[in-house]
């Protein structure tokens, strides 16, 4: 019985899976108990049966076959919430699934829920009128920073493997850095945005926050 999530890179855990060491149902059941008895407020969104069916059927041939993963609330998954981190659009639910989140799932990755994120990714710390203030897993009365900074406390916390991200002014460089994890910040395009931008069109690129050089690399690779 796997009582606490993989403390490893994403392809180790796959690695791990792979070998029957592991199962990708009791991983994801690891990590939703393990969110919600953690102080450092990262996860605005939760869909636990949805989570816990996708890993009894998952794909471990697959890339990220069966590996949790955290969504920043600034990418979009069709039908969960889409708020901006913004309390004026706090019902408002998504009507799409973004092209890199899409990749992903398709390359086997999990999407459990929605990471924290400075509102409208503005800001790079993660403190909003609407989800409270995310804290960084190194030291709880410091930020994780931001946009992205829900992902990255909950990697770099041990909570999950994987986390989305965005940047344009720093938002994955910054949380990355202050919590001790590898972010890249791409080329523009090299990760296609869509299917829809409503903002931050000529800056931001798309991306995660990772374990490793080779979950990175790993990513790169399936979104591409």
């Amino acid at each position: 019985m796997t009582e606490t999530p993989w403390q490893g890179d994403a392809c180790s855990l796959v690695d791990e899976f792979r070998a029957g060491r592991r199962s990708p149902r009791e991983e994801m059941q690891a990590t939703l108990s393990a969110v919600a008895a953690s102080s450092l407020n990262c996860i605005s969104y939760i869909d636990s049966d949805g989570a816990l069916a996708r890993a009894s059927e998952a794909n471990i041939s697959l890339p990220f076959g069966g590996v949790p993963m955290g969504v920043k609330e600034l990418d979009y998954v069709e039908g969960w919430p889409a708020t901006e981190a913004s309390v004026p659009f706090a019902d408002r639910k998504a009507a799409h699934t973004s092209t890199m989140v899409s990749r992903l799932i398709a390359a086997g990755a999990n999407h459990f829920g929605l990471t924290t994120a400075s509102e409208f990714g503005g800001v790079n710390v993660t403190r909003t009128v609407l989800n409270g203030v995310t804290r960084n897993p190194w030291n709880t009365e410091r930020t994780p920073g931001g946009s992205s900074g829900g992902g990255a406390a909950g990697v770099a916390g041990g909570l999950f493997a994987l986390g989305t991200g965005g940047d344009g002014g720093g938002s994955i460089r910054i949380p990355a850095g202050f919590t001790g994890l590898v972010g890249l910040k791409s080329t523009f395009g090299r990760i296609p945005r869509g299917p829809h931008v409503e903002y931050g069109n000529l800056t931001v690129t798309t991306g995660g926050m990772t374990r490793s050089v080779r979950d990175t690399a790993r990513w790169f690779d399936i979104c591409n």
